[in-house]
């Protein structure tokens, strides 16, 4: 078998675990990486990847000045080594050679998420204790939560928007995704759903956007009992977790001030904060982020971190809404599921920092990526047209 196969299979293979096993996951992704960078030497090419992927870059190498600057630098050095998962847009953009690869990749994402969401309804049903936040095969309920959040916002658009015969597949899968993000309770996943699911149908039909309160007040109605409790406490000053984030943006703050430039070095930032003048209590000192995207990255990496990621996200936004231009349908799906999923993990950003899970950052990034990879397959001089639309 040839690299140029090999590459497009361990992609598709990390995509197939990439919501079931963490380890499995990674180890096809390395794969790929082996495949790619082999490749790049064989054929004695520069690496290639969409233009948003150089303000990552920046981050990158300011996270890794921050790193050499920090107040445990061997910490921050062995946080540092997550700053590879970024290879996986280049990988992305250059590892599928025809159109039919990259279908079957996103299939096996499909696959992976049914997988995971039998699991947890099974969990669920005969297993699960009341209240208790499901988490699929995932370490973490909020893991969990964010992968099906991107994945929701993916799946909706494909059902909108693309002619392909297994759109009502995906259908089906947003549907179970749906009622398996509900079962996590993560409130934050709840309100990048909302926004992700506003934003297919602001581009489907604009006018249907009036409806969406309602479908969010009868899926309210129909929940269970935990769902509308969790639901409810979103917009109580009182609930523990909701002062708990209060108190995390005060600190961060102050940490910011502190420390502007480089921050306080990548993953110590829970080390930092333990520190009376920074006013936590004692239950919140127990964390190890601030959950918010913003604060978290400033604080520990230092503001020109900050400025470079926000670059990189509003980059994204507007080459994707430049290639919402393009009225392909499978193009269309893809772009505008991944406007979705940028604009939805950026709405739970607010309240979770969720860039800092390598799961959520790793899959986030391949489908930011996969439009550009499709644009660029059919842009290509092909000599035989009938071969690269296998």
């Amino acid at each position: 078998m040839k690299l140029t196969q090999m590459l497009p299979i361990a992609i598709s293979l990390y995509l197939l675990t990439s919501i079931i096993s963490i380890s499995a996951s990674q180890l096809f992704l390395s794969f790929a990486l082996i495949f790619w960078i082999i490749l790049l030497i064989k054929e004695k090419k520069p690496p290639s990847f969409p233009s948003f992927f150089w303000p990552l870059l920046v981050y990158a190498g300011i996270s890794l000045i921050a790193s050499f600057l920090s107040r445990n630098p061997e910490t921050s050095l062995k946080d540092s080594r997550e700053l590879l998962l970024f290879l996986v847009v280049p990988i992305a953009y250059t590892g599928f050679r025809i159109e039919k690869e990259i279908k079957r990749a996103n299939l096996a994402l499909l696959a992976s998420a049914c997988l995971s969401m039998g699991f947890s309804f099974v969990y669920f049903i005969l297993k699960a204790a009341p209240g208790e936040r499901i988490k699929g095969f995932m370490g973490h309920y909020m893991t969990q939560a964010g992968l099906l959040l991107l994945f929701s916002a993916v799946a909706l658009s494909i059902t909108v928007f693309s002619r392909d015969k297994t759109r009502i597949f995906w259908g089906i899968g947003f549907g179970l995704a749906l009622a398996a993000l509900l079962l996590t309770l993560t409130r934050n996943a709840w309100i990048g759903l909302i926004v992700a699911v506003g934003v297919i149908i602001y581009l489907y039909k604009p006018k249907v956007l009036i409806a969406l309160p309602l479908v969010v007040g009868l899926l309210f109605a129909i929940s269970p009992g935990q769902v509308k409790k969790r639901a409810l406490s979103t917009f109580s000053t009182k609930a523990f977790s909701n002062r708990q984030r209060i108190e995390y943006i005060h600190a961060g703050i102050k940490i910011i001030k502190d420390y502007p430039l480089f921050g306080t070095g990548p993953n110590t930032v829970d080390v930092v904060f333990q520190y009376p003048k920074y006013g936590l209590s004692e239950e919140a000192k127990k964390n190890v982020h601030l959950h918010n995207n913003f604060v978290q990255i400033a604080a520990e990496r230092g503001i020109p971190a900050l400025f470079s990621w926000l670059a990189f996200l509003i980059w994204i936004f507007f080459s994707l809404i430049k290639l919402l231009k393009n009225k392909d349908p499978a193009i269309f799906s893809l772009a505008a599921g991944a406007l979705a999923a940028l604009l939805a993990i950026i709405a739970a950003g607010f309240f979770e920092y969720n860039f800092g899970d390598s799961e959520v950052t790793t899959l986030f990034l391949y489908l930011m990526t996969i439009p550009f990879t499709l644009e660029r397959l059919r842009k290509a001089p092909v000599m035989n047209p009938i071969i690269n639309k296998e």
